[in-house]
């Protein structure tokens, strides 16, 4: 009986954990407006969690598959969150402000495979160079290491685009021509 109740526990707490990541990558997807995937993969996620809640629910009188269903849960966010993250669906928008104006630093990135509009910019203390820079969330680490290393007092704030449209850029990508 204790060996059944240990198996009953591993099998709900994977449950929840599969259907709760199946939950974020969904919303994930569906914010993005993926929803034709969202859509597959919401079927697929409304059936382990009947299938979990059922198990929680016929033995309700045992704590235990009540914490696991819980604790699954929990885990299944942040294992839905670490799977977004490694997929990194879609673009960012990094807006850098250099220190000081530096007509070379677009150059640098556009031969990275970057997308850079880049103005003169004027700060509380000086002219500096304002840059809007996009690329996919995949290069997102590397482009900050990358604007790091050329402008270590650089200020960086970024975002995610909801629609993109139209530039020569969007097209390289579309190619599989862009590789920073």
């Amino acid at each position: 009986m204790l060996e059944n109740s240990f198996v009953m526990v591993a099998i709900i707490l994977v449950i929840n954990i599969v259907y709760v990541s199946f939950f974020t990558i969904r919303m994930i997807l569906t914010l993005k407006g993926q929803r034709y995937t969202a859509a597959a993969i919401s079927t697929v996620e409304v059936l382990i969690y009947v299938v979990g809640l059922g198990l929680v629910l016929d033995n309700l009188n045992e704590i235990q598959n009540l914490i696991a269903y819980a604790i699954g849960y929990g885990i299944g966010v942040v294992v839905g969150m670490k799977i977004e993250e490694k997929l990194a669906l879609g673009y960012i928008t990094v807006n850098v402000i250099t220190k000081e104006y530096d007509k070379d630093l677009p150059k640098i990135l556009r031969e990275k495979g970057y997308g850079v509009t880049s103005w003169a910019a004027n700060g509380l203390e000086g002219n500096r160079m304002a840059m809007q820079i996009l690329t996919p969330r995949k290069y997102e680490l590397k482009l900050y290491q990358t604007i790091k290393e050329l402008d270590s007092k650089a200020f960086i704030i970024a975002y995610e685009p909801k629609t993109i449209h139209g530039g020569f850029w969007v097209k390289s990508v579309k190619k599989g021509k862009l590789s920073p």
